[in-house]
């Protein structure tokens, strides 16, 4: 499929893909065919579904609340397909800057090139709330946390010494948490993309090596 915009498959999609593959052999019945079971003869509320599944086929909790939330919003399969996930894309990044938040764009737009040019192998891929950028992992994400405010978040988990990254740069606790993301940068107007916005993307993308 081309992609006529910036973004790419989500890393995880690979194995939902191959988990969608695999159903029949593992469960006796493709993805299709469970939505159609479970709508024709299960209950008709999601948590209802799940226990039934659960229950009734002995499936593991996973495949439970994956099949139950297919079957009572079919419109979600196609978040799990490359194709679909490449038409939706563009609209969770849409939707984050809308009303109040459409003067961040630019910042974002910014931002983005930025982290697309970290490397060749960079990636950008939207989720509802942000857009992380990956390498092998998540390096950095930009996100739209006030109506007047982007946050550059970094993953410095492994920079050494930590005393070296500038106070500009939050800790945002998330180290201590084992989340990816570490610090951000707080950034509300384009002139604030500095050479330590980028000298810090590009540490972030290299650490990700």
């Amino acid at each position: 499929m081309a992609n006529k915009h910036p973004y790419s498959v989500h890393p995880s999609m690979r194995m939902v893909v191959d988990w969608v593959e695999q159903l029949p052999a593992k469960t006796g019945r493709s993805l299709d065919q469970w939505i159609k079971h479970i709508v024709k003869d299960g209950p008709r509320d999601e948590k209802a579904r799940r226990d039934w599944l659960a229950k009734t086929y002995s499936l593991g909790t996973n495949t439970c609340w994956w099949l139950a939330e297919k079957a009572t919003r079919p419109e979600s399969i196609a978040e799990d397909t490359p194709e679909g996930y490449l038409k939706i894309a563009p609209g969770y990044v849409e939707s984050q800057y809308e009303g109040k938040k459409g003067a961040l764009r630019p910042i974002y737009d910014r931002l983005l090139a930025l982290g697309l040019e970290a490397g060749e192998d960079a990636r950008a891929c939207p989720c509802k709330t942000m857009v992380p950028l990956f390498r092998e992992h998540v390096f950095a994400q930009i996100k739209a946390t006030t109506n007047t405010r982007v946050d550059l978040g970094l993953a410095l988990g492994t920079f050494r010494p930590e005393s070296k990254i500038p106070k500009r740069i939050i800790d945002t606790g998330g180290k201590a948490k084992k989340d990816r993301i570490t610090h951000r940068i707080p950034i509300s107007s384009v002139g604030e993309i500095d050479g330590l916005v980028e000298r810090w993307l590009g540490i972030a993308y290299d650490l990700d090596a």
